[in-house]
């Protein structure tokens, strides 16, 4: 196919999708306008059934922790994907390329930024079903913290800061935790993920029984996955840079 069709295709295509979403946002309830009892519902019941002073981080790990399951696989496998296509032996390869940032003002300013980056996460991870975060949220903000490294140093440094093999270990480690903490409240008779433990304090740490358990899983299960992912594509960058050298 010719650039000119290919073109002009995707035109068409873009312009045929423009339609619907302008359709479909046409056809949304007005700014502030909430038609459904699901969130009203939850609103009132949820401090009193799960102790979480965030009520879309019990929807997202209790009420709904099924769901939230799903994604998380979604994602592992998604990262266990690209690591099987891209991932091979490119240790000569790359032995000899070098990427060091030149500048000290950006190497001073990203290294000095790192702790900040992932104190962040570890904040946003910790406080995710006490206020706005949790473990998606965290666990992206980690990732950067660590992507730190490269922008601010050079693909070695992030190699050592993250080994593949440690991270593997990490991704694997959350995401099978999460399912665990399912088949153990059915072992204990209850249902798939419901709480089994005590549900502590309205509004502190300690609250919401196994909502802080499910949170620190995708939190460190989703750090890894996106870590993993910038290796694997730097890897194969470098992997290139080499052969072309």
């Amino acid at each position: 196919m010719t650039p000119a069709r290919r073109i002009a295709l995707g035109s068409v295509g873009l312009a045929a999708l423009a339609v619907l979403l302008g359709w479909g946002v046409a056809g949304l309830e007005p700014f502030g306008h909430y038609p459904g009892p699901y969130g009203t519902i939850l609103n009132a019941v949820e401090p009193q059934q799960r102790h979480a002073a965030n009520v879309v981080g019990a929807v997202t790990f209790d009420y709904r922790g099924f769901d939230t399951l799903g994604e998380e696989l979604i994602l592992f496998c998604a990262i266990a994907g690209v690591a099987f296509l891209l991932r091979e032996r490119r240790e000569e390869e790359t032995s000899g390329v070098r990427d060091r940032v030149s500048s000290d003002a950006v190497r001073a300013v990203g290294l000095v930024a790192v702790p900040v980056v992932v104190l962040l996460a570890i904040d946003t991870v910790l406080h995710g079903y006490l206020t706005p975060g949790g473990g998606f949220q965290g666990g992206v903000v980690a990732a950067a913290g660590l992507l730190l490294v490269y922008l601010a140093g050079d693909w070695r440094s992030l190699r050592r800061a993250g080994p593949t093999t440690l991270v593997d270990s990490a991704e694997a480690t959350g995401a099978a935790g999460f399912a665990l903490v399912g088949v153990a409240t059915l072992v204990a008779g209850g249902a798939f993920l419901q709480n089994m433990l005590p549900l502590g304090t309205f509004g502190e740490l300690t609250s919401a029984g196994t909502i802080p358990v499910e949170n620190l899983c995708v939190g460190l299960e989703v750090s890894a996955a996106f870590v993993l992912v910038f290796l694997e594509f730097l890897e194969e960058i470098m992997s290139e840079r080499a052969g072309g050298a």
